[in-house]
């Protein structure tokens, strides 16, 4: 564990070197109160569909969301896969048992929900936020992706894996003179027709840095990309709805910065909204594009 000073000097937190050191802190309440004393009140999911206004393909999202007091914890899943009793398990149930839980989507969303609740996104922690303003879930999206290119210290040519395929991060990435590779567990092609990789370890050994979806959380490949940024000296930048409140506890530790968004996400409504960005020991060269 890590020692963390937030931006007045008081210390905000402490950082992990892996996922299972930081849960093995929770679980025996080094991080804040006995998660066996922290019970779930709400268990929700949210499901959506869309197709952008002058995009020639559509997707789906389902996210698994936890409220802990006044925290709410997420964790994004294959859209269908959660069984009709998810939600039963986990409302009235304590963090403890949820960390315990078979499903991963669940133990993501309980430690999620518990991080977000004894540390919330703060500047005393670190974070930066940043607005999102109203208009078209295509106009907020852009703003989004902006903020995360943003985070990304590589020269125009430098070749980035975008794990978790956006087209708005795309052309975002363009902006920024950059190439990248695309990557998603589910193949297929890109909104400009560019394969999409399925194997995101054998495309790393070609790219300069990651940008990485924080549903890699949620299916178990966070850690293998996390020890090949570490062990390659390369930066790895989070997008991050699904464990928003888990994954800054691993900047210095091969994460080196992190565009977090709790719920609600900006596709949900029309107005205005924040994401919270944690940046480690890399500071962005892409300054004013225009996406």
């Amino acid at each position: 564990m890590t020692a963390v000073t937030g931006a007045a000097g008081a210390v905000a937190y402490e950082r992990c070197r892996t996922y299972a050191d930081l849960v093995d802190r929770v679980r025996a309440g080094g991080l804040g109160p006995d998660p066996a004393t922290q019970r779930i009140a709400v268990a929700f999911t949210t499901r959506q569909a869309v197709r952008h206004d002058g995009r020639g393909t559509g997707y789906r999202n389902e996210v698994l969301s936890l409220r802990l007091a006044e925290a709410v914890g997420s964790c994004a899943v294959e859209p269908g896969s959660l069984p009709d009793s998810a939600l039963d398990d986990c409302v009235g149930a304590d963090v403890a048992r949820l960390l315990e839980h078979p499903l991963l989507p669940m133990r993501v969303a309980a430690l999620d929900a518990y991080l977000m609740h004894v540390t919330p996104h703060s500047p005393e922690s670190g974070a930066r936020p940043v607005p999102l303003p109203t208009g078209s879930s295509l106009e907020k999206s852009r703003v989004r992706a902006k903020a995360v290119a943003e985070l990304i210290d590589l020269p125009p040519g430098a070749t980035v894996l975008v794990i978790g395929v956006v087209n708005s991060l795309l052309e975002a990435l363009r902006a920024c003179g950059l190439q990248y590779v695309p990557c998603d567990l589910k193949g297929g092609v890109t909104e400009w027709g560019e394969p999409v990789v399925t194997d995101a370890l054998a495309a790393a050994d070609r790219c300069d840095a990651l940008l990485v979806s924080g549903m890699t959380l949620g299916n178990g490949t966070f850690e293998p990309l996390r020890r090949h940024a570490q062990q390659h000296d390369k930066q790895l930048v989070m997008f991050a709805q699904t464990g928003s409140a888990v994954l800054p506890r691993f900047l210095g530790h091969g994460v080196s910065a992190v565009c977090a968004e709790p719920y609600p996400f900006f596709w949900l409504d029309g107005g205005a909204g924040v994401v919270h960005r944690y940046r480690g020991p890399y500071d962005n060269s892409c300054q004013g594009g225009h996406i």
